[in-house]
């Protein structure tokens, strides 16, 4: 009882704004630093994998392509856990961390559409179609670029809170559809081939580089959402302190008036 005490109080500590900036300072050059050596290394494996007996030196495309897309789910359910620490256990750094993580998901999303894209083009003959894992993942573009744009149209931090916590939990619908859609549907895309109960069906050459590089873009990800915390958490004391100066300069007129 007296660990799980200590766990909570710990993990209480880290909801200090302040306490938060001191760890996240001392962890993003290790962050950092560890995201480009896999990302470097993975790269490296990736262009010296063999080329696949059907789809060729297109296949190299994957390395890039699936951690994206798989980022985009992550970020998009880390984004969930937040709402509900704002919505249910009123986390001061729930809501900082759902805002800041918003535009990079956004980023990963359309990045992860961009090389499907460039993938497909010679797999199917075309840029787009319309199956259910390629519409899903659009539908979570979209649904990116609604959080950062309400977000930033309430001016009541509290009301952006809970409506972007609220907005956030009702798309959360969409990741479990983005992930069993090729199972439930006849889609273009293949079903999952690393992540199965009897084991991965992509061979060892291809597969080892791929995980590298899901690592690597993984501690990216990880990089820049603290380093997105950390601005908000900057950029809201900033507010604060310019609206405590604006609120002693109409006191001191008042005052001087009186007198």
């Amino acid at each position: 009882m007296t660990e799980i005490a200590k766990l909570t109080e710990r993990l209480t500590a880290l909801a200090n704004p302040t306490r938060f900036l001191a760890l996240a300072g001392s962890m993003l050059p290790w962050l950092t630093g560890a995201a480009v050596l896999l990302l470097s290394a993975g790269l490296i494996l990736a262009f010296a994998a063999p080329e696949d007996y059907q789809q060729g030196i297109t296949v190299r495309i994957m390395y890039i392509h699936v951690p994206l897309a798989w980022l985009s789910m992550f970020c998009y359910t880390m984004m969930a856990a937040s709402a509900l620490g704002t919505l249910v256990w009123r986390h001061p750094l729930a809501d900082v961390s759902l805002k800041a993580a918003a535009p990079i998901g956004a980023a990963f999303t359309a990045l992860a559409l961009a090389t499907g894209s460039i993938w497909g083009k010679p797999m199917w003959g075309t840029w787009w179609v319309w199956d259910a894992r390629l519409t899903s993942v659009f539908v979570l573009f979209l649904m990116y670029l609604g959080i950062i744009a309400l977000t930033r149209a309430l001016d009541d931090p509290g009301r952006s809170a809970r409506s972007a916590a609220i907005l956030t939990l009702v798309g959360f619908v969409n990741i479990p559809i983005i992930k069993f859609s090729v199972d439930w549907w006849n889609t273009l895309h293949q079903p999952a081939s690393v992540f199965r109960l009897d084991g991965p069906t992509i061979h060892p050459s291809l597969l080892w580089p791929l995980l590298v590089c899901a690592l690597g873009f993984t501690l990216l990800f990880l990089s820049l959402h603290i380093m997105a915390m950390r601005a908000e958490i900057w950029r809201r004391r900033v507010a604060a302190m310019r609206r405590m100066s604006a609120r002693v300069a109409e006191v001191r007129p008042a005052k001087g008036h009186v007198s």
